[in-house]
């Protein structure tokens, strides 16, 4: 009997390891590389299984809570998209973060992340790597509409630079949550939000898309869907069809995230794209939405969250410390192209190497602003995709009508 259980994993130092089912967002292998070193590392303290969630970030909320709200005790670590991170924390989804980790975890991270992992005034996550959109610009373009790129710029002094050299301005217009971020980046850069009022009653949710700000982000939104120079199929543009169109002769200016260099340095290495290309690829922070008043670029990344029913929280928040290392999220940030959370990190010279913007990624987190913090975060940036799609339509009435839906289905009146 003793040999037979020892053959079938009854006995032995591995089965006496305990795994951490850690659940991460698909990438280029990064994480489960640092799983398997944060394994090594911890002398057998614990061992680290990863499981690979849906690509879409809605794809994953909908496993995620499912299982969750089933009391799974198999989730240990979850790669959590920021947005959703208030609803998984007001419904017990998250265990609490250890007071003196939480101090630990925060020390010389940018502000955006810290924001992003907050609920209810308190860490419920730990920052892992931060994501955020800059304003991408061909030099040779800039150059020929005498814009100067070393000084804030305008949503309208690009499409009119566009306009000027018969180039492309590249953003994401089509209905998915990539407008959602555009939208929201608009609103607070004209000063407003989206939710002028939160609570975790949906019924006293008051929302500020009626506001000044909210109308002038129609505004902003309207005029660059309508502005000549956005390309074809504006209303279906993702980032990666803005990644190609700049890449293009057309190319001028453009939006989106940091991932958008390395691509073009492997088109080049695979012989798909000219060196020249990249070579006149200009970047600065995100466009304001008025003259003399900051921009707020968008924010994004994936925080490391603990599953309140885990059987192992303990040993898993242990293990968020070395998964978020600087050391890990530096090497993450090279291979993976994800940016770190950590200013630190942005100080590395094969960070600097590899990110010859990465000042300027910084900078941009610094100043950006987190998505709408509400644990109906679904029904919220459903309603704007589907109020203010296509981009062309917004007008000084279509905040109202968002507004309206919105409220309607957060108090069960209707449905999107």
């Amino acid at each position: 009997m003793a040999s037979t259980l020892a053959a079938c994993g009854g006995g032995g130092e591995d089965s006496a390891t305990p795994v951490l089912n850690w659940y991460i967002n698909p990438d280029s292998g990064g994480q489960a590389t640092i799983a398997e070193r944060c394994s090594e590392e911890s002398d057998g303290a614990y061992r680290i299984a990863v499981s690979i969630l849906p690509r879409e970030s809605s794809a994953q909320r909908e496993q995620l809570v499912r299982r969750l709200a089933a009391n799974d005790a198999s989730i240990d670590l979850i790669s959590l998209d920021p947005p959703y991170i208030p609803e998984f924390a007001q419904a017990g989804f998250l265990a609490p973060v250890p007071e003196d980790l939480a101090e630990r975890v925060t020390e010389g991270v940018v502000q955006s992340s810290i924001e992003g992992a907050t609920w209810d005034e308190e860490l419920v996550t730990v920052p892992f790597w931060a994501n955020t959109q800059l304003l991408w610009y061909r030099k040779s373009v800039a150059e020929a509409a005498g814009l100067d790129m070393t000084q804030p710029v305008t949503w309208e002094q690009i499409v009119e630079a566009a306009q000027a050299t018969d180039t492309i301005v590249s953003a994401q217009g089509r209905r998915a949550e990539s407008l959602t971020v555009w939208f929201n980046a608009l609103i607070e850069s004209a000063g407003g939000s989206v939710i002028a009022e939160n609570s975790t009653d949906p019924d006293q949710i008051q929302l500020g898309l009626t506001d000044e700000p909210g109308q002038r982000a129609a505004e902003v939104m309207a005029l660059v869907a309508g502005s000549g120079v956005v390309g074809a199929a504006f209303s279906t543009s993702s980032e990666d069809t803005s990644a190609t169109q700049f890449e293009s002769e057309d190319g001028g200016f453009m939006v989106n995230w940091p991932f958008v260099w390395s691509r073009a340095l492997s088109a080049v290495e695979a012989g798909t794209l000219d060196a020249s290309v990249p070579e006149d690829y200009g970047w600065t922070l995100y466009p304001a939405v008025e003259e003399g008043t900051p921009s707020a670029p968008p924010y994004g990344g994936i925080n490391i969250g603990v599953g309140a029913f885990s059987r192992n929280a303990d040993l898993a928040y242990e293990a968020t410390e070395c998964i978020t290392s600087d050391e890990n999220q530096a090497e993450y940030m090279i291979t993976n192209g994800n940016p770190a959370s950590s200013v630190a990190v942005y100080d590395d010279p094969e960070v600097q190497e590899a990110f010859p913007m990465a000042d300027t990624i910084r900078e941009s987190l610094e100043a950006a602003a987190p998505r709408p913090q509400t644990p109906y975060y679904s029904e919220v940036s459903g309603g704007l995709q589907r109020e203010y799609h296509p981009p062309s339509s917004a007008s000084d009435e279509t905040g109202q009508r968002a507004q309206d839906l919105i409220s309607a289905v957060l108090r069960g009146e209707q449905l999107l």
